[in-house]
């Protein structure tokens, strides 16, 4: 279940910050309405980390789709001298 509190929670961070855990961020609320998640900074790494990889990958997609550049089995074969 999503930990939800108010952004007015934050005038005792401490028990704010007590309640953020990996996989466990907190939503803070203004005028009722989800506004701010707080995560834990480690979950925050990995996010961002996964973020980079996922472009790449898609970078690496798309250059696939669009370069003719490919070398054949055979070329691959010569170029490492098996």
């Amino acid at each position: 279940m999503p930990n939800i509190k108010p952004v007015s929670d934050l005038r005792n961070y401490n028990e704010v910050l007590k309640d953020i855990a990996i996989g466990s961020p907190v939503f803070l609320t203004k005028n009722g309405r989800g506004k701010f998640a707080i995560v834990d900074i480690e979950e925050y790494e990995k996010n961002q980390a996964t973020i980079k990889l996922l472009s790449k990958l898609m970078e690496a997609e798309n250059r696939i789709k669009t370069d003719d550049d490919w070398m054949t089995e055979d070329q691959v074969k010569e170029k490492l001298g098996i």
